[in-house]
């Protein structure tokens, strides 16, 4: 008579390889929710400075006519929505974000003469779209134009 093997401890490996994957699944959405680290760069507290130093000498008070306005978050508030300049939680349909990740030389990049949005700004912005472009409660909050005006006025 042949000694009796148990199938449990393959039953267990086979169990624990299967659900690796849904393991490694849960820590990459965990990390993109805007848990840890994002808590903090998902308020508009943190993507103020990049509209304030990129985007609102351009799109704030002395804008050209068919370019959205922003210089306020009232203003801003109205470029947020489904088919819309910012779609939250989605920054790859969002036009506002597509537009700061071209290349210089693809027409319609922001800013639109010599690219001026540094990589930890462009994240920020998606990090805050990711979130749902969460904006103060309130009163409106004006964005004033800070630093030097982009080059291409």
């Amino acid at each position: 008579m042949k000694p009796r093997v148990s199938s449990l401890p393959l039953h267990f490996a086979a169990l624990v390889i299967a659900a690796l994957p849904l393991v490694f699944a849960g820590c990459t959405a965990m990390d993109r929710s805007g848990s840890g680290r994002d808590d903090a760069r998902a308020t508009f507290a943190h993507v103020r400075p990049v509209l304030e130093s990129k985007c609102v000498h351009c799109h704030g008070e002395q804008r050209l006519p068919q370019m959205p306005a922003f210089n306020d978050t009232e203003a801003l508030s109205r470029l947020i929505g489904a088919n819309n300049w910012i779609v939250p939680g989605h920054p790859e349909r969002s036009r506002f974000f597509q537009v700061v990740t071209f290349s210089d030389q693809q027409p319609g990049a922001m800013p639109p003469t010599g690219h001026a949005i540094a990589k930890a700004e462009v994240d920020a912005l998606r990090v805050w779209i990711v979130a749902g472009a969460p904006l103060p409660e309130g009163a409106p909050v004006e964005l004033r134009p800070k630093g030097e005006a982009p080059r291409s006025r």
